[in-house]
């Protein structure tokens, strides 16, 4: 263990008893496909990660938010939970000038990626979960969260995006939006879903997102941010 991880470990608040998990969690795919070794990289940590995160992050609110609807808490840990959010968290903990990345990766700016910053915030809980148990993750996600939690639910007990976009071309164009999947891409635990929305009007949105359900509350959500756009320079 290098003094430079032994600082990580210190801004971690867990001390490794099995140093090669951190290691592990620090290394993108594309510095251990230079070495000749294409599987020790942090992509499987990264998966078990995410789930753990999300884990501690519905329990924490489950338990803030007692009166809170199962939808309205989803809302707020995607607030809490997205690849934005999650790479602002590991730049607080300097994770960028840690992780190991192959030449191409580091000539591409991968250090400072969003995406990449936050695969290997969850590849760092993965291991954390690993090496301490539900306990040492838990307690990390904690102390990392602790400026985000909510104080209050902050979303509007409204109904979702999908729905008032249904109401608005109900009553417009006497017609519902309809959604269709174009496809999907990315590997098998972090897949993207491609979505397309074409309203009654003629007018069609494009949405990415992590599941279909939320590629199309995405989509929708961007076609009634336009069509509000429309309706005030209309008026």
């Amino acid at each position: 263990m290098s003094e430079k991880n032994a600082a990580l470990e210190r801004a971690l608040g867990h001390t490794f008893s099995r140093p090669e998990l951190l290691v592990t969690a620090l290394t993108h795919s594309s510095w251990a496909n230079e070495r000749g070794d294409a599987s020790h990289h942090n992509e499987r940590l990264e998966f078990l990660g995410d789930a753990v995160l999300e884990l501690c992050v519905s329990e924490e609110l489950f338990a803030r938010f007692p009166e809170a609807p199962e939808g309205e808490l989803t809302l707020l840990r995607s607030q809490l939970v997205n690849e934005s959010s999650l790479a602002v968290l590991a730049r607080e903990l300097g994770l960028e000038s840690h992780v190991l990345l192959g030449k191409g990766e580091e000539f591409q700016g991968g250090r400072s990626r969003p995406a990449l910053l936050s695969d290997v915030f969850e590849a760092v809980i993965g291991a954390l979960f690993l090496d301490g148990g539900y306990a040492a993750a838990r307690g990390f996600v904690d102390r990392a969260f602790r400026q985000a939690w909510p104080a209050r639910p902050l979303v509007p007990k409204t109904k979702d995006f999908k729905s008032r976009l249904q109401e608005y071309t109900q009553k417009i164009h006497k017609a519902r939006p309809t959604y269709v999947l174009l496809g999907s891409d990315g590997p098998e635990h972090d897949k993207l879903f491609h979505v397309r929305l074409s309203l009654p009007g003629g007018q069609t949105v494009t949405a990415v997102d992590k599941s279909v359900k939320k590629a199309e509350q995405l989509a929708a959500r961007l076609a009634l941010e336009s069509l509000e756009t429309l309706d005030a320079e209309a008026s």
